[in-house]
C-alpha cells in the first residue's frame, strides 16, 4: 500500500461515514458547515447540483470544436493499435489486458514469446469484459486477476461496478474460458483475497458489521476452504479498527512455501508475521521498515535509522540477511545500498538467481545487478555490477521477471521525448533487446528537456523537469503547465506522454514537473521532511519552481498554470488559497481539499500517517493547509477546474463539490465544476472517458492562460 493514487481494493458503502465516537468532539464543521448536504453522495438534491454543474462546465468548455479536437486527438493515443501490449508472464504464456475502440471495457487476452515477438502477434482471448458486460447487462471494469502457480489454469478476477476500489472477485478457468459454476465468488466490497492452493484461499472483505477497518478496508482475514459457506471460514487474525488493514498470503516459491500475516497499522508503519501451524512469529523488524522474504532470503529497506547489534543503518537502505537464521535470532545483514545525497533506491526485483536495484540518481534511472552467494556458502560476498542504464532525462523500470523458473527481465525504457520500448533480456545469458517499440505520437525533434534545481524558503535544493520548445524565448509570455505531486513517498520520474505532447507541446506550451519533498525522489527523509506539521515545505517547493520559472522568464504568472489530482489536488488547493498570485489558473482533480472532515469521508482515515488527525491537537496545524477552511470571500484567486468522479471510493468526490459550492456562494468567478460518474478514483472507467477528462483540464488550462 502506497498511496492516494494506488488502489486499495474495498468496501459496498460509498457514502460519507461519521465515525465520530460518542462523546467525542463535532467532526468537521458540523453546524457550521453549509455544504454538508454535498457529502450525501448519491443523493437528489446533491445530484442535481452535479448535474447542473457539469453543464454549466460543459457548455463553457467541452460543446466546442476546440475540445473536441483535443479530446479525439487524445484518444487517438489511447486507442492507438500501436502502442505497446505489456505483458506480464505466467507460465509459458505472457498476459496483456488492453482497451481499445473497439474494447472500451477490454479484453483479456495471452499469447507465446515466439508471437508476441511478431509485429501483430496471434492472441487468445481469455475474457472479453464488454461482451461481459452486454451479457449481464453491467458496467464492469476490470480490476485485475490472479492466478494460481505453477499451473496458472484458476484465477481470481477482480470486477468494479463503477471503476472504483470495491470490487467483486469470481474464479475463473482459462482452458475453458469461462466462469467457474459454484467456484470462489465475492460480491463487491473493498476484498483483498490470494491463493493458498487449488481448495483454499485467504479473504479480508467486509463479512458485516463491524469487520472493516475505520478506513473501510479488511479488518479480518480467514482462510476459506472450496464448498463450504463464506461465513464458515475460519478467522486467521482479527485486527483493531483503528489498523489501516489486514491481509494474509501464501509465498507459492518451490521449496519456500511459507504463510504470512500483514497488519497495516498506517500507510508507512506495518508489523509482518510468519504463520506457521496456525500461530504468528514476529518478523522483528522496525515497523515502518518493509520486510520481504524470498527463497532463502530476507531483505528489510529501512525507513528511519535502525540499530541492531552496534551497527546503525541509514534510512533508505537495502539490507540482507537469510530468513531462516533471522527468525532463530540471528542479526547478521549485508547492505546491498546506501543512499547518499543524491541517489535512492526506487525499487528492486528478483530473478532466479539475482536481485536487480533500480536506482535514482537525481530522479534519474540507473540499474544495478546483484548475484547472492550460494547456500553452500552462505557468508559469502553478494557480486555487483551495473547494467546499461537508460538514455539522459529518462527512466527505466523492470516491469516483470520469472523469479520461479528463470533470469529472465523486462524493461520499460522511456523519457519526455523518448516513447517507450520495452526489452526484455535473460541475465548472464541473453542481453536486453528491444522487443516493442512505442509510436511517436508528437514530433519531438522541436523540443529539449532540461534538470533545473531551486532553493525553497528553507534552503532545501528542489529539482524539476522542464520540457520546451527548442526556440523557446524567455519573454515571460509561454503558457507554461506546471504539475506535482509530493506525497506518499510517491516519485515523479521522466516518462513519455503522447497525451501531453499532443494536447499541451504541439500547442507551444511549456511542461514541468516538480520534484518536491513529500516524494520519494531522494528516499523516505524526502517523504519525511513533509509530514504532518511539515506539510508546508512541498507547497513551499512547489511555490519556489513557480517563482523560479518565473524569474528565468520562462513564464509569467498570467501565463502559468498548475495541475495536481489527489494529494496532488491537495497540493492545488493550497496553490490556490496560499499562493494565488503565482497562477494563471489550477486545475484540482479528483482532490482532497477539506481537511477537517477528510478522516470521516471515504477511505480517508487510512491517511492520518500523511497528514495528521484533525480531530485532535494536530488540527493546530492541520488548519494551515486545509482549502476548504482558507478560502476567504475577499480573497483573489485565478480561475480554477474541480473534476472528480461519483464512484471515487478513495478520496470522493464529496471534497471537490464542497469546495466548489464554497468558492461561488462567496462570489468567486471563473470557479468549474465537473464530476464524471465513473472511473473511482482514476476518474475514467475507459479511454474515451480519460481522453474527456484530460482534453477538458488541457483546453480549460489553455484557455485561461492566454
Amino acid at each position: 500500500m502506497l498511496a492516494l493514487g494506488v488502489t486499495l481494493t474495498g468496501m459496498t458503502d460509498i457514502h460519507a461515514r461519521d465515525t465520530t465516537p460518542p462523546g467525542a468532539a463535532p467532526a468537521a464543521n458540523g453546524h457550521d458547515d453549509p455544504f454538508l448536504w454535498l457529502e450525501d453522495i448519491h443523493g437528489t438534491r446533491a445530484m442535481d447540483w452535479v448535474k447542473q454543474q457539469n453543464a454549466t462546465t460543459a457548455m463553457r468548455f467541452v460543446d466546442n470544436d476546440e475540445f473536441t479536437r483535443t479530446r479525439d486527438s487524445i484518444l487517438e493515443v489511447l486507442d492507438s493499435d500501436a502502442r505497446i501490449p505489456y505483458v506480464s508472464r505466467m507460465g509459458n504464456h505472457l498476459y496483456n489486458f488492453w482497451r481499445d475502440k473497439s474494447h472500451p471495457r477490454g479484453i483479456w487476452r495471452r499469447t507465446t514469446l515466439a508471437e508476441y515477438r511478431k509485429a501483430e502477434p496471434a492472441w487468445e482471448v481469455l475474457l472479453d469484459i464488454d461482451a461481459l458486460n452486454k451479457a449481464e447487462d453491467k458496467r464492469w471494469v476490470f480490476k485485475g486477476v490472479q492466478c494460481l502457480k505453477p499451473a496458472f489454469e484458476r484465477c481470481l478476477v477482480s470486477l468494479s461496478p463503477d471503476g472504483g476500489d470495491a470490487i467483486a472477485v469470481r474464479e475463473f478457468d482459462i482452458p475453458h474460458k469461462r466462469f467457474v459454476k459454484n467456484g470462489f465468488e465475492l460480491p463487491v466490497a473493498k476484498t483483498q483475497v490470494g491463493w493458498i492452493d487449488e481448495d483454499s484461499v485467504y479473504v479480508g472483505t467486509d463479512f458485516g458489521p463491524g469487520t472493516m477497518t475505520e478506513s473501510s478496508y479488511p479488518r479480518i482475514v480467514k482462510q476459506w476452504q472450496r464448498g463450504t459457506p463464506l461465513a464458515n471460514a475460519a478467522v486467521v487474525y482479527e485486527g483493531k479498527p483503528t489498523d489501516l488493514a489486514v491481509s494474509a498470503y501464501h509465498d507459492r516459491t518451490p521449496g519456500y512455501e511459507r504463510d504470512f500475516v500483514s497488519i497495516a497499522r498506517d500507510f508507512f508503519h506495518s508489523e509482518l508475521y510468519q504463520r506457521i501451524h496456525g500461530s504468528l512469529a514476529r518478523v522483528e523488524v522496525p515497523d515502518d521498515a518493509e520486510a520481504d522474504a524470498h527463497q532463502a532470503w530476507l531483505l528489510v529497506r529501512t525507513r528511519s535509522p535502525w540499530t541492531v547489534n552496534g551497527t546503525t543503518y541509514p534510512a533508505g537502505a537495502l539490507l540482507a540477511t537469510q530468513f531462516d537464521r533471522f527468525m532463530a535470532g540471528k542479526r547478521e545483514f549485508t547492505v546491498l545500498f546506501k543512499p547518499d545525497a543524491h541517489t535512492s533506491l526506487d525499487s528492486y526485483a528478483w530473478t532466479r538467481h539475482h536481485l536487480i536495484l533500480n536506482l535514482m540518481d537525481d530522479v534519474k534511472s540507473r540499474l544495478d545487478v546483484l548475484t547472492p552467494p550460494q547456500m553452500a556458502t552462505p557468508d559469502g560476498d553478494w557480486k555487483r555490477a551495473a547494467m546499461p542504464g537508460a538514455p539522459a532525462m529518462s527512466s527505466i523500470s523492470v516491469i516483470d521477471t520469472d523469479p520461479d523458473h528463470s533470469d529472465e527481465y523486462w524493461l520499460d525504457v522511456t523519457g519526455f521525448l523518448t516513447p517507450s520500448s520495452l526489452q526484455r533480456g535473460v541475465l548472464d545469458s541473453t542481453p536486453a533487446e528491444t522487443v516493442k517499440q512505442a509510436p511517436a505520437f508528437f514530433d519531438a525533434t522541436k523540443f529539449t528537456v532540461s534538470q533545473h534545481f531551486v532553493k525553497s524558503k528553507d534552503g532545501t535544493s528542489v529539482p524539476y523537469f522542464e520540457i520546451a520548445p527548442k526556440d523557446l524565448k524567455l519573454d515571460g509570455a509561454n503558457r507554461t503547465l506546471l504539475y506535482g505531486y509530493g506525497g506518499f513517498e510517491v516519485s515523479l520520474q521522466p516518462y513519455y506522454s503522447g497525451s501531453v505532447g499532443r494536447a499541451w507541446l504541439e500547442r507551444g506550451g511549456v511542461y514541468v514537473i516538480a520534484n518536491i519533498r513529500g516524494g520519494g525522489e531522494y528516499g523516505p527523509q524526502w517523504h519525511q521532511a513533509a509530514l504532518k506539521a511539515n506539510r508546508p515545505r512541498a507547497y513551499e517547493d512547489f511555490a519556489a519552481v513557480a517563482e523560479d520559472l518565473i524569474k528565468r522568464k520562462v513564464t509569467s504568472p498570467k501565463h502559468l498554470g498548475a495541475e495536481g489530482g489527489s494529494n496532488g489536488g491537495l497540493l492545488m488547493g493550497n496553490m490556490l488559497t496560499t499562493y494565488p498570485q503565482l497562477f494563471g489558473a489550477i486545475a484540482c482533480e479528483v482532490p482532497l481539499l477539506d481537511m477537517k472532515r477528510y478522516i470521516h469521508l471515504s477511505a480517508g482515515a487510512s491517511w492520518m500517517a500523511e497528514y495528521g488527525n484533525p480531530d485532535t491537537a494536530d488540527w493546530n496545524f492541520i488548519k494551515a493547509f486545509s482549502p476548504y477552511q482558507n478560502v476567504k470571500k475577499d480573497g483573489h484567486y485565478p480561475p480554477v477546474l474541480f473534476y472528480t468522479a461519483t464512484s471515487d471510493d478513495r478520496v470522493g468526490p464529496v471534497q471537490a463539490r464542497k469546495m466548489a459550492a464554497e468558492m461561488q456562494a462567496q462570489g468567486h468567478p471563473n470557479v468549474w465544476f465537473y464530476e464524471n460518474l465513473e472511473g473511482g478514483h482514476g476518474a475514467g472507467a475507459d479511454n474515451q472517458q480519460s481522453a474527456h477528462m484530460h482534453a477538458m483540464a488541457y483546453d480549460f488550462l489553455w484557455d485561461q492562460l492566454k
